[in-house]
C-alpha cells in the first residue's frame, strides 16, 4: 500500500473512532496498535507497554499535575475574586475601563494557571457577572474574555510548553522564559483593540465610578498582593535557576495552599475538591500523551513521517511559506482536536521538517503556542468556546462571531514574531547568556 493510502486508512480510523465517542486518549492507542499490527512486523503489545509507560513515567512531565492543582487550588478560593477587586480602581482612566479587567486578569491569571480553560473559567467568574451589572456590551465582555484566556497558554507556567518541550526535546525553563515577551505582545494588542473600539463607540461605556485618589487605589490593591507575591515565587525561582520547573511547581502548590489557607477560604472540602479537579484533569491529559507517544512510535515503524517530511521538503518551501502552511494546518487541525493532543501528535512528524529548515525549536515551540491558542476559540472545538457558552448560555456561533477580532489580532502576533524573531528568542539568550 503506498504511503497516502495508509495514511488516509489511518486518519479514517482516527476520526470514526473518536466520532464514535471513545475517549481521545484510547483511541490515539486504538489507531497506533492498528497501524502497526497491519503495516509493520514489530509486534505491537510489547511497543504499546514500553512506549505508554516511558511517556506516563517521565520526571518532566511531573511539572504538569503540580501547575494544574495550583490553579484549582486559586480558583476554588477567593484570592480570585480579589484580583478583580485590585485591579478595578486603576483601568478606570483607560478608554474601555473596566473591559480591561478581562485582559489584565487573564494575563496575571495566566502566569498562575497554565491552562487556557482554567483562565477562562476563573476570570470569567470573576469579571462576567460584574461587568454585565454594570452595563458593559455583553459582546465586548465575551469577546475579549474569550481571546484574552488564551493568554494561560502562552504566559509561563504553561501546560502546552511542558508538553511541547517533552515532545520535543527543549527545555522547558527556556521555553517559559521565551513566552513572557510575546504573552505581553499579545495582552497590549488586546487592550489596544478594547481602547479604539472604546474611543469609537465612547456611547457604549459605562460611567466611571467615583474617582478615588492614589492611597486609595493603591489600599484597594492590596487584594492583589497575595497573587502576584505567589507569580514572583514561582516565575522568580525557574528564572534565577534556583528550582526547575517541575520544582517551581511544587514551589506554586505550597504557596498557594499557605495563601488560601492565611485567607481563611481553604477548608477540607475545597482541598479535596481541588485535588480531585486537578487529578481527573491530569489523569485524561496524561491518558492523552500516553496514547500519541504510541501513535507517534507506530508512525515511525510505517514510516510515515519520514516520507511526510520528505514531500514537504519536496515541495521546496522557503522558510516563510514553511511557517504559513504550518499554521493554516494547526488552525484546521485545531477545528478538530483540543490543543494538547495537536501538539503531541504532529511533534514526532513535523519536527524533522522543521529543523532541515533550520526553524529555532524554541522559537518554534512559541509559534505552535500561539497558532493552538487560535485554536481555542475557532469552532466547533474551540476548549474556550465551550465553556463561555457554559458561562453565559449564549450559541457558539455567537460566541464565535465576537471572537473574531481576537483570533485577527493573533494571526498580527504570529506575523509580528515571524518577522521580529528577536520578541522570542531575546529573553532566553540573556538569561543563558549570564
Amino acid at each position: 500500500m503506498s504511503d497516502i493510502a495508509i495514511t488516509g486508512l489511518l486518519i479514517a480510523t482516527l476520526f470514526l473512532i473518536l466520532g464514535s465517542g471513545v475517549w481521545i486518549g484510547l483511541t490515539l492507542s486504538g489507531v497506533a496498535w492498528i497501524g502497526m499490527q497491519l503495516f509493520s512486523s514489530r509486534p505491537a503489545g510489547d511497543a504499546m507497554a514500553v512506549t505508554i509507560w516511558g511517556s506516563s513515567s517521565s520526571w518532566t512531565l511531573t511539572a504538569l499535575p503540580l501547575f494544574i492543582w495550583m490553579g484549582e487550588i486559586l480558583f476554588r478560593t477567593r484570592l480570585s475574586q480579589d484580583m478583580f477587586k485590585g485591579l478595578a480602581p486603576w483601568v478606570q482612566a483607560l478608554p474601555g475601563r473596566l473591559l480591561h479587567t478581562n485582559v489584565i486578569g487573564c494575563t496575571i491569571f495566566a502566569a498562575v494557571s497554565g491552562s487556557s480553560a482554567a483562565t477562562c473559567a476563573t476570570i470569567g467568574k470573576m469579571t462576567l457577572p460584574e461587568l454585565t451589572r454594570r452595563g458593559y456590551p455583553e459582546h465586548m465582555v465575551v469577546g475579549t474574555l474569550a481571546g484574552a484566556s488564551t493568554l494561560g497558554l502562552l504566559i509561563p507556567p504553561s501546560i502546552i510548553m511542558i508538553v511541547y518541550g517533552v515532545a520535543a526535546d527543549v527545555s522547558i525553563s527556556q521555553l517559559f522564559i521565551a513566552g513572557v515577551l510575546p504573552g505581553i505582545l499579545l495582552a497590549t494588542l488586546f487592550s489596544g483593540y478594547i481602547a479604539l473600539w472604546a474611543l469609537r463607540h465612547p456611547d457604549q461605556i459605562p460611567q466611571a465610578d467615583e474617582r478615588l485618589s492614589l492611597m486609595q487605589k493603591l489600599s484597594a490593591s492590596r487584594s492583589l498582593i497575595p497573587v502576584v507575591l505567589l507569580i514572583a515565587a514561582v516565575l522568580g525561582s525557574i528564572y534565577t535557576g534556583f528550582a526547575t520547573a517541575t520544582e517551581a511547581a511544587a514551589v506554586g502548590v505550597t504557596g498557594a495552599l499557605i495563601l488560601s489557607s492565611l485567607q481563611g477560604s481553604m477548608s477540607w472540602q475545597t482541598f479535596q475538591d481541588a485535588l480531585m479537579g486537578a487529578t481527573r484533569l491530569y489523569c485524561m491529559i496524561g491518558l492523552i500523551l500516553a496514547g500519541a507517544a504510541f501513535l507517534t512510535l507506530s508512525m515511525g515503524y510505517i514510516g510515515l513521517p519520514r516520507h511526510l517530511a520528505e514531500w514537504i521538503t519536496s515541495l521546496g518551501l522557503n522558510q516563510a511559506q514553511l511557517v504559513a502552511a504550518l499554521a493554516l494546518f494547526y488552525i484546521v487541525l485545531g477545528c478538530f482536536l483540543d490543543g494538547i493532543s495537536m501538539v503531541v501528535l504532529t511533534m514526532g512528524v513535523l519536527m524533522p521538517t522543521v529543523q532541515a529548515a533550520h526553524i529555532d525549536p524554541l522559537w518554534f515551540g512559541v509559534f505552535v503556542v500561539l497558532v493552538v491558542e487560535m485554536a481555542q476559540i475557532t469552532p466547533p472545538v474551540g476548549f474556550n468556546l465551550f465553556v463561555l457558552q457554559g458561562m453565559t448560555g449564549r450559541q457558539l456561533p455567537w460566541i464565535a462571531r465576537v471572537t473574531l477580532p481576537m483570533f485577527l489580532l493573533m494571526c498580527v502576533a504570529v506575523a509580528l514574531i515571524y518577522v521580529f524573531p528577536g520578541i522570542v528568542t531575546w529573553l532566553p539568550q540573556q538569561m543563558s547568556g549570564h
